[in-house]
């Protein structure tokens, strides 16, 4: 089991948590500096909060793009996006105009509140999620138990229905977690989620 992780060094945020979950659990992290360093990763997390064009602005221009092409689909390394790290897996999105990752068919809508409909947007806080396919990280028990904490405003829509592993409802379903060979990503915070995120982490440290 490779339980060495690392982690891109960008302005993200939520890096520490992620850092702290997975040193509870047993695994080591290293924070990449420099794309560089990152290239002999064995398995990757991508964390991340904020504006999608932000994120993707500073990963073009500092150069991990490349190498995180290279590592993911080229040698199937293993990764988890975890929220707008998930989202930079995509194709694009409504919020701003840079194109995504493209790793996974599909792009990214803000919700909407209708008067039938009203939801508060930001989604944010705890919620339960349903499993349509069972993938290798997402935690194998009671699914009324599965519920993890969620901080967005836009979700993913996915282009390839065999991609959702997971959804949430928030005024209607949305996507919580996908899947795509050796791509993981969830919109929610596991490092955020208790027990339900320590299962998980600790899943992702197995595959």
């Amino acid at each position: 089991m490779e339980t060495i992780v690392h982690i891109p060094n960008l302005s993200l945020g939520n890096t520490l948590s992620v850092v702290n979950m997975i040193n509870r659990l047993g695994g080591e992290v290293i924070i990449a500096a420099t794309p560089d360093e990152l290239s002999s990763a064995k398995k990757i997390i991508l964390p991340g909060v904020g504006a999608f064009d932000v994120g993707m602005r500073e990963l073009k221009d500092l150069g991990w793009i490349d190498v995180l092409n290279k590592l993911v689909l080229e040698q199937n390394v293993p990764i988890l996006g975890i929220c707008l790290g998930m989202q930079f897996f995509f194709e694009d999105s409504e919020e701003g105009v840079l194109p995504g990752l493209g790793w996974i068919p599909g792009r990214l809508k803000r919700f909407v509140s209708t008067e039938e409909n009203p939801i508060k947007i930001p989604h944010m806080g705890w919620n339960a999620i349903h499993v349509h396919q069972p993938d290798s990280i997402i935690p194998v028990m009671n699914e009324e138990e599965l519920r993890y904490y969620f901080v967005h405003s836009y979700h993913a829509i996915c282009g390839d229905i065999n991609d959702l592993v997971a959804t949430a409802h928030h005024g209607y379903d949305v996507t919580a977690a996908v899947q795509r060979n050796n791509i993981y990503g969830v919109q929610f915070h596991p490092e955020k989620s208790h027990s339900f995120g320590m299962a998980l982490l600790k899943n992702f440290l197995s595959v």
